[in-house]
Parts: C-alpha cells; sequence; structure tokens
C-alpha cells in the first residue's frame, strides 16, 4: 500500500509534467502561424487549430460545433478526476464569464474530457454544475475524443498510478482555446492569465467581429 508521501509526490509529478507540456504547447502553438476553421494554411508551417466535432453533451444530447454557432468558444480539456489544473482553469473560466458582464451571453465555454472511459454525461453534469457558468462538459467514445483532441492539437495520454482511482490518471494539456463565433482560432489562455484580462481580450475580438 503506497504511502501518504508517496501518493503526493505522484500527484506533484504528473501536475509538473502537465504543466511542463502546457507550456511547451503554448510556446510551439503562439510562435507558428494558424490556418482557419477552413484550415487554409497560411504556409505549409501553419497549424490549423479547431474543426467540426460530434459529441454528447453533460444532459446526454448529442450536439455539434453548429449548435454553438454565432458564439465565441472558450474550450478546455481535462477530466474530472484531474485533482488541481482541471478545476483551477474551470474556475478561472467562470471567473472570465463573470468578468464579460453584457458580452458573457456571446461566449459558450466548453469542458472537453479526454478520459471518456470515466466521464459519462452524468458525472460531466455533476462536474460542471458547482462552477455555475454555463460551461457545457462534452464526452464521447474514445475514438470521437481522440479525433478532437487531434483538430485541436491537444495533447493527453492516459498514465498508470497506483494512488490514483481506478489505478490510472491523464497527462494533459492545460490549455484555454478561445475559438471565434465561425469557429476559427483566436488565441490560448493558460493558468497566468488573469480573467479580467481574458475578459478584455475576449471582448475585444467579439467587438471585432460584430
Amino acid at each position: 500500500m503506497p504511502s501518504r508521501r508517496t501518493a503526493i509526490v505522484a500527484v506533484l509529478v504528473f501536475a509538473l509534467a502537465a504543466l511542463g507540456i502546457a507550456a511547451y504547447a503554448i510556446i510551439e502553438l503562439r510562435n507558428r502561424p494558424m490556418a482557419g476553421a477552413g484550415w487554409e494554411a497560411a504556409s505549409d508551417d501553419a497549424v490549423p487549430i479547431g474543426g467540426a466535432f460530434e459529441l454528447t453533451d453533460h444532459t446526454g444530447r448529442r450536439v455539434t460545433r453548429t449548435d454553438f454557432a454565432g458564439k465565441s468558444l472558450m474550450v478546455f480539456f481535462g477530466f474530472t478526476h484531474c485533482p488541481d489544473v482541471c478545476p483551477l482553469a474551470l474556475n478561472q473560466i467562470a471567473l472570465t464569464m463573470v468578468a464579460l458582464g453584457d458580452w458573457a451571453g456571446q461566449v459558450q465555454p466548453l469542458f472537453i474530457t479526454v478520459d471518456p472511459e470515466r466521464d459519462t454525461p452524468q458525472v460531466m453534469a455533476d462536474y460542471v454544475a458547482p462552477f455555475d457558468a454555463g460551461i457545457v462538459g462534452l464526452t464521447g467514445s474514445a475514438e470521437e475524443i481522440e479525433a478532437v483532441e487531434k483538430s485541436y492539437r491537444a495533447y493527453a495520454r492516459k498514465v498508470e498510478a497506483e494512488s490514483a482511482a481506478d489505478g490510472y490518471t491523464m497527462d494533459h494539456s492545460a490549455i484555454i482555446y478561445l475559438m471565434g463565433p465561425d469557429g476559427r482560432f483566436i488565441t490560448l489562455f493558460d493558468a497566468s492569465d488573469t480573467p479580467d484580462a481574458m475578459a478584455i481580450e475576449i471582448a475585444a475580438q467579439i467587438d471585432a467581429d460584430s
């Protein structure tokens, strides 16, 4: 039976790994040209972000990108058994929605699981409810989740961990994607961005698009 100290060390290692991966991904993506929703590359080195998807929301309803047409999206990939990064990111999103004020009605936050094996619609519903920010939890089959991860260039990997629930946890990137109402990629946020700063940037983008 692992000691409490061993379990704490394991959690810290996983958290640091996720933060390191997120930092690397943000640097790489912010420094490379992006292609839009239509995947039109600005050059051969362009990194397309986003695209069509079909998943199941936390009410059990099948949804696609078109169900959120006309709204900017804040998209975060995580899982409900995440000990620290995910609740912090969802709280960051919730505070950003508050800071947006009247602009919030034009933004839809999405929480896409990287752990569909455990994250059923009901589990997702219970998880997003306390944040009270209109966050829509999305899950699906392993193949559907893998496809949307690929389209967003999101990193996720199952890792065995005796101290974790069901004997495994998930390494994953900790990036919040801002997508325009037309589905094009706008920018990335991470834990260093304050909700007020995020709200200002999102509101400015909405205003520019209107």
